[in-house]
């Protein structure tokens, strides 16, 4: 396994991986750790594609991904890849496109433990009223990247 911290406008991203795919990536506080000097051959298109997101110029990835998890976890994760960029969907939609409504915080809870940040997007999962709820990463940087990728047209002012 391969390990690289880059810089992102959210803290140092931590992504490991190897041939097999990309196992985790990650965000920190800056300072945390430090900022790689070398990107290993294996990580350079994740890094390359993360940097296009955050630039605007990506909205889906396309990598090799070998998250590690339970069965349940993984069609959980399955399904935060088929939320569209700049859409969002509720825990509860969420729930019932899986199939079980009372599995709700189950479902939650494999977001929670979601181990690829922004690549599977548990970010555009929001409370059925709307909140921005449940997230790992810490709210700000939901809110941050919820509005990166729909932010709201500049009014005119004539």
């Amino acid at each position: 396994m391969e390990t690289v911290y880059i810089n992102s406008p959210l803290g140092i991203t931590k992504i490991i991986g190897d041939g097999n795919g990309i196992s985790v990536i990650s965000v920190s506080d800056v300072g945390t750790n430090q900022v790689s000097e070398t990107i290993p051959g294996v990580l350079q298109e994740v890094v390359s594609q993360l940097n296009e997101y955050f630039e605007g110029k990506r909205t889906d990835f396309d990598l090799k991904l070998n998250p590690k998890g339970t069965e349940f976890q993984h069609k959980v994760w399955n399904a935060l890849l088929e939320i569209p960029y700049g859409k969002t969907v509720s825990y509860m939609d969420q729930t019932k496109k899986l199939g079980d409504v009372k599995a709700i915080r189950a479902v939650a809870s494999a977001n929670g433990k979601n181990p690829l940040w922004i690549v599977v997007p548990c970010h555009r999962v929001i409370g059925t009223n709307g909140s921005l709820t449940g997230y790992a990463g810490e709210i700000w940087r939901k809110k941050w990247l919820l509005e990166h990728e729909n932010p709201s047209a500049q009014q005119s002012l004539f």
